[in-house]
């Protein structure tokens, strides 16, 4: 069942690389008592998550700082490693935008947002999408309907429902 507005987030372990390598990182902890976008590509380094999506949220993080936003979140079906070197890639870490990754699609499939696109060697990945999500609730949910379009999922249509 697909994840929908008004449902509570499923705890979910993701993973970030840090200084010490590897790290998990309970999604619960990152959700609780806070106001967290979360949005999600289909791939690290794809056309439209590159070029499109992950620069929506470089540009707008201002934007969502000034409405109490505190973090915004990048998930992707890929390893820590390649979500750090892709955050560096993009800007993304230098404004302040967490990368973490779903490397086993574990979170992606318990929110009903998983595909599989064999022509572009994508297994498990994510459908592309945005969400507010204010202490574990699902406040806002923009799911596009084509993974290689990035319009309601975008950093500024986001912001523009908030």
């Amino acid at each position: 069942m697909t994840i929908s507005q008004g449902d509570q987030l499923p705890d979910a372990t993701l993973m970030e690389l840090g200084a010490e390598g590897p790290a998990p990182v309970s999604l619960s902890d990152k959700v609780k008592g806070r106001k967290v976008v979360i949005f999600a590509v289909p791939g690290a380094y794809t056309p439209t998550c590159h070029s499109a999506h992950v620069p929506s949220f470089v540009r707008t993080k201002d934007q969502f700082d000034a409405k109490s936003v505190d973090e915004i979140i990048c998930v992707s079906v890929n390893d820590p490693f390649v979500m750090k070197s892709w955050g560096e890639a993009t800007g993304a870490a230098a404004a302040g935008i967490t990368m973490l990754a779903d490397a086993d699609s574990s979170f992606t499939k318990a929110i009903g947002m998983d595909f599989d696109a064999p022509p572009a060697g994508l297994m498990g990945r994510s459908k592309r999408y945005a969400m507010l999500v204010d202490d574990g609730k699902v406040t806002l949910f923009q799911p596009e309907e084509s993974p290689g379009m990035c319009e309601v999922s975008a950093g500024e249509a986001l912001l523009e429902n908030m």
